[in-house]
């Protein structure tokens, strides 16, 4: 496992359940934690490296004092931004999130120039664009985290529904990671099985919706984001990667051509492997998917014209 070394950025409750989740699978030999607030960072190092005792794979885990403490990462989680207050105009979050992501990527570039970025960063296929944008590296080395936390929000509402195949459930989504995404409910199954033969339409219809709403039921609830799936899809997508494991796996990356796009960052299936990307599976769509599509890639390019009206690509 020597070698395989991994930053996380941002030390809040996504970043931290991510980092235990990675520690208690052994999946990297090295964990490094930076924040914003050092304390925090180091105390969640401390808390998670000592909750590994008892793991059979032992994982380093520390704090980032400063940045230069990111050198030589093989892969570099965002989790860094702020979320939407009452008072913040939808280009206010987004200027201010960009300018973090900014920051951030700088010293990515300065010191693990090598890295591939996981993007988790809201507003998701907006922040990876920026980083694309901000860093010029190769489109397969940035990915957004968005499809493997949906997909497994789809998969929770199907197995409520069915009461089995828990584990056996395999989902599918495109387009964005918000209010235009698109489920896939005709290419989904349970232990093989189609979900056409197994749930109705119309219960369909409600998985679906409970599943954009996925989020927002539980800030309803806890009073915050969620932290535990989002964080062990994380995890998962940092394994694909360090293991070459060549899975399939709904990301948002930056199209070249491929569903008839180019210059954006949304959400399709893709091969994760040791290089980070290493095929975009092109679904064939429908005249009806394909307008959905364009809805859920018109949202984001309104997000990328809005950082670009208030110059933020210029500086």
């Amino acid at each position: 496992m020597v070698g395989r070394k991994v930053g996380i950025i941002g030390a809040g409750f996504v970043g931290a359940t991510a980092a235990y989740s990675l520690a208690i699978q052994g999946t990297c030999h090295q964990i490094i934690l930076y924040d914003i607030n050092t304390d925090i960072a180091i105390g969640k190092a401390l808390d998670i490296g000592q909750s590994i005792s008892y793991s059979p794979k032992g994982t380093i885990v520390t704090a980032a004092k400063d940045a230069s403490d990111l050198k030589d990462c093989d892969i570099v989680v965002i989790t860094a931004g702020v979320p939407r207050k009452s008072e913040m105009t939808r280009a206010d979050l987004l200027m201010i999130n960009a300018k973090i992501i900014k920051d951030v990527v700088g010293n990515i570039m300065k010191y693990s120039p090598n890295a591939i970025i996981l993007c988790v960063s809201n507003p998701l296929d907006i922040m990876n664009y920026v980083i694309h944008k901000m860093t010029g590296w190769e489109r397969s080395r940035i990915i957004g985290m968005a499809g493997a936390l949906d997909g497994a929000r789809m998969a929770y509402q199907i197995n409520q529904k069915v009461g089995y195949g828990s584990g056996q459930t395999s989902t599918m989504l495109i387009g964005d990671h918000g209010q235009y995404m698109i489920p896939l409910p005709e290419i989904s199954a349970v232990g093989g099985v189609p979900l056409g033969q197994l749930i109705s339409k119309e219960d369909m219809e409600g998985i679906i919706e409970r599943t954009r709403n996925g989020g927002a039921e539980i800030v309803k609830h806890l009073g915050t984001s969620a932290y535990y799936a989002p964080g062990y899809a994380i995890s998962t997508m940092v394994a694909a990667i360090l293991d070459d494991s060549r899975i399939i796996m709904p990301s948002s990356v930056i199209l070249d051509g491929e569903y008839g796009y180019r210059d954006i960052s949304v959400g399709v299936p893709v091969v994760l492997g040791v290089r980070g990307v290493h095929k975009i599976i092109e679904l064939e769509l429908d005249a009806e998917l394909k307008e959905k599509f364009k809805a859920s890639v018109d949202s984001i390019q309104e997000g990328i014209d809005i950082l670009t009206e208030n110059g933020f690509f210029e500086s």
